[in-house]
């Protein structure tokens, strides 16, 4: 402890500066309520802020992961009706990349096409998607009852079918619909299962709302043609998507047209670019947040200096009866202390209880965790911001002449 505050401490003008700081707030009780209250609002607003950004970067984060944030996928570009047939990818090219990429675990492809379906009377256009081997597993379908495709199923072109939980309730009401014949175009298929995706992609991919799943070859009895619109490879680790995602390109354009051009794309540039997002709106947010705080901040320097000015003369009196520069300094600071310090704890209480509440509306695979780093965030701002707002108002009544303070009327 330096020299001079040890000396303050040891004349034990600590508790009567503590008494006269306190006196002095409750002399003032609504003026330093609205200080406080400002600090509150500035205070809950960083921890909600915080929470709120943290909680949504995750979930879009989330999201894109639970996708696949390690798949790649490659389809024809800007296809015309004059695209020679052979610039559509093929099997032939899935068995490619299956064998010429090395860190690619899992090749699948899929074709879809929009056919018409007659459910409760009402006709509805569905999408009907061929799938290969592996496209449950890329794609992280979830088998809600019954099963999915065989291996002979697949290779086979059988009249089987998987639906999505929607399209299952549109056609089969009420009953279970695994085993029921469904009329899909002019298909009959008897269904054997039904799915859903672990994570929606809300129609950004060819499962839709309400989409029905068949072996890839029977596609060629719908459209009278067959080739894989989307080719996917999965890499074995989100450090090998770079290399995966350049095989997987040099494969499929070596096997094509110079003129044929194609698409291949990562999730990995999106992943990222999520990341990159959230960190700026939460920086702009608890900027936002700051700025409330640093307004709360001047409303207590301004309180503070109109107190200094009202209370001039009872600052000559301490100092003519023996209190010291450093004891006038310190009530000063302790009663700005004491108005963001509450403020702080009262907005970081609001925050938590604001954040309670609004967990219990939320949907069961919804987190809303309270970041204990928000907290400290919150308390540290808050405190910081009203002791440097108090310390102008404190050195200004610390250094007041005594002579020229009694004089003041």
């Amino acid at each position: 402890m330096p020299p001079m505050l040890r000396g303050w401490w040891g004349r034990g003008q600590l508790g009567p500066t503590v008494k006269s700081a306190f006196s002095a707030l409750l002399a003032y009780k609504v003026r330093a309520l609205l200080c406080t209250v400002g600090v509150t609002i500035g205070s809950a607003s960083i921890v909600l802020v915080v929470t709120a950004g943290l909680t949504g970067g995750r979930r879009v984060i989330a999201q894109i992961e639970g996708v696949g944030s390690n798949i790649v996928y490659a389809e024809l570009a800007g296809r015309r009706p004059s695209s020679a047939l052979s610039d559509e990818l093929s099997m032939a090219d899935l068995e490619a990349v299956r064998t010429g990429v090395p860190n690619a675990v899992d090749v699948a492809g899929s074709r879809d096409a929009v056919v018409p379906v007659v459910a409760g009377g009402v006709q509805r256009s569905v999408s009907l998607i061929g799938v290969t081997a592996g496209f449950q597993r890329i794609r992280h379908l979830v088998i809600t009852r019954g099963r999915y495709f065989d291996d002979d199923e697949l290779s086979s072109s059988a009249k089987r079918c998987l639906l999505t939980e929607e399209l299952a309730a549109a056609m089969f009401p009420g009953s279970d619909p695994v085993g029921a014949v469904a009329h899909v175009g002019e298909l009959r298929l008897t269904v054997i299962g039904v799915f859903r995706e672990r994570v929606s992609t809300f129609g950004a991919s060819e499962v839709q709302r309400e989409s029905a799943l068949v072996p890839f070859h029977l596609m060629r009895y719908v459209t009278g043609r067959e080739y894989i619109k989307v080719l996917y490879a999965q890499a074995s680790s989100a450090d090998a998507v770079e290399a995966v995602t350049r095989d997987f390109a040099e494969i499929v354009r070596s096997r094509h047209r110079r003129d044929a051009r194609y698409q291949v794309e990562n999730l990995t540039g999106l992943l990222a670019a999520a990341k990159q997002a959230s960190a700026a709106l939460m920086v702009t947010l608890l900027t936002v947040a700051l700025i409330a705080l640093v307004v709360s901040g001047i409303g207590i320097m301004n309180v503070m200096l109109v107190s200094v000015t009202e209370r001039t003369r009872e600052i000559g009196v301490r100092k003519v009866v023996g209190a010291r520069r450093l004891a006038i300094l310190a009530q000063f600071l302790i009663e700005a202390g004491v108005i963001s310090g509450l403020g702080a704890l009262g907005g970081v209480t609001i925050a938590v209880a604001a954040i309670v509440v609004i967990r219990s509306f939320l949907p069961a695979d919804i987190s809303l965790p309270i970041s204990s780093l928000s907290i400290l965030i919150a308390i540290a701002a808050s405190g910081s911001v009203g002791l440097v707002a108090g310390y102008l108002p404190a050195r200004r009544a610390a250094n007041l002449p005594p002579v020229d303070a009694l004089r003041y009327e």
